[in-house]
């Protein structure tokens, strides 16, 4: 998968990118939403790890321009990354159209399950699109 970390914590950054390399991964970093959609622009990405509360462009925002410019089968898939754990703000990043929620900090095991579901996903999109 080709993975996209919208993140604009440096030490978050560092640990997200540790962990997917622990699970054979590795991301292009994009320190807030405006830098998000510009990689997205340029280069094609299965998943996006997208902090909500970034500066210059929080990633609820970013997420929705995303779902209005991507149509879903050529939208990435989006995980909110948020300290704000309430059940509450996993519908909020739902309805701005990410696809996940992952709670930090960041388990390993709960980010294993979410890259497993994502590639799943993913797979299955692209075998529908032959």
């Amino acid at each position: 998968m080709r993975i996209l970390v919208a993140e604009d914590n440096l030490i978050n950054q560092r640990v997200i990118l540790m962990m997917l390399k622990h699970f054979g991964y590795q991301a292009v970093i994009a320190a807030n939403g405006i830098e998000a959609l510009k990689t997205l622009e340029q280069s094609p990405f299965d998943l996006v790890l997208m902090d909500v509360q970034m500066p210059e462009m929080n990633g609820l925002e970013a997420a929705s321009k995303i779902c209005e410019h991507y149509p879903i089968g050529k939208r990435p898939h989006i995980i909110a990354l948020t300290a704000n754990a309430m059940a509450e703000d996993e519908n909020i990043c739902l309805n701005a159209g990410m696809n996940g929620y992952l709670a930090k900090p960041i388990r390993k095991e709960l980010l294993a399950t979410v890259l497993e579901k994502a590639h799943a996903q993913i797979s299955g999109d692209r075998s529908l699109a032959t």
